[in-house]
């Protein structure tokens, strides 16, 4: 089954070129099915870019989903036309009284500020307590998941001496099955572009939360809390496979201190095109959060999650 999707999203236009299966919503309307209603709370300046990134692999599972897109009422986006935000946006004020199968929080440029100096910091926490009783499971992205890990848990984030960049392999350190990693292999490669991390030990002290995965030279990866209601993963498996690239090339005409994306170019040389490591573990890690963490366990009566606790 497809993504359901608005006529006249810019992620249409990109699906019919690559020949990803996406649905109408007047079609969808004539199924008998109920579709998962996920909530992407997108904090990107390239608010198309990720919606669209995001989408593809919400769209390529069996299931139908339908997308919801939020953005912060207390910070307003530069880098978007408010024709877009306007027409497929909303506020947290417009969704509040509603209930959703999953969210997503995704990644935002302001890892090196202190959480609480973030415009937004207070908006984005009242979110998340919603969420604990309006959606089933949430999966928090990069800056996202450092964000939840520090508001949910108080697990505190660290600057690095310089960026972790590039594509790094992990592997599954929970002792026991993770239905999130079903399928994979025991090595899989993940991109990462990020100034700060959060640290095992903070992590493993926390008897609330699970390590599920770790890289050596990247480190923390994927955490859990003990129901599958939260998941925090530092990486960007979303990533299109010149993501890395534009960041490069951007940063470097910019004059900026940056080295090349590691495990990334062949042989790490720029002049050559890149190698994309993580695509069906990708695809794989989100078509098992859908299917195990949110198809599985949320009602059909939607409303019924919150009484879920």
């Amino acid at each position: 089954m497809p993504i359901k999707l608005p006529e006249g999203l810019p992620a249409v236009e990109v699906f019919e070129r690559e020949a990803i299966f996406y649905m109408p919503a007047e079609r969808a309307f004539h199924q008998d099915i109920r579709p998962l209603h996920i909530l992407m709370l997108n904090l990107m300046p390239t608010k198309v870019t990720t919606e669209t990134q995001f989408f593809r692999l919400l769209g390529n599972t069996p299931l139908q989903v339908e997308p919801h897109l939020l953005y912060t009422a207390s910070y307003k986006p530069t880098h978007t036309s408010p024709s877009h935000l306007a027409r497929y946006y909303r506020t947290f004020d417009e969704i509040k009284e509603r209930t959703f199968d999953g969210m997503i929080i995704t990644g935002a440029p302001v890892e090196l500020m202190r959480f609480e100096d973030v415009a937004y910091w207070e908006e984005i926490c009242e979110i998340m307590e919603w969420a604990k009783t309006h959606v089933y499971s949430t999966m928090h992205v990069c800056w996202g998941a450092q964000a939840g890990l520090y508001y949910h848990f108080g697990v505190p984030k660290y600057a690095l001496e310089k960026k972790m960049f590039g594509v790094f392999p992990h592997h599954i350190t929970w002792n026991h099955p993770v239905k999130l990693f079903r399928g994979f292999d025991d090595v899989f490669y993940v991109p990462h572009s990020r100034y700060t991390e959060v640290r095992p030990v903070d992590i493993l002290k926390n008897p609330k939360l699970r390590l599920l995965s770790m890289s050596e030279e990247s480190g923390v990866f994927a955490v859990s809390d003990h129901e599958g209601r939260q998941f925090f993963v530092t990486g960007h498996v979303e990533y299109d496979p010149l993501t890395l690239k534009h960041e490069y090339d951007r940063d470097v005409a910019k004059g900026l201190p940056i080295h090349v994306p590691k495990n990334y170019y062949p042989n790490d040389d720029p002049t050559k095109e890149p190698i994309m490591r993580w695509r069906s573990s990708a695809y794989l890690m989100f078509a098992n959060w859908l299917n195990y963490y949110v198809y599985q366990e949320t009602p059909f009566n939607i409303d019924e999650i919150k009484h879920r606790k």
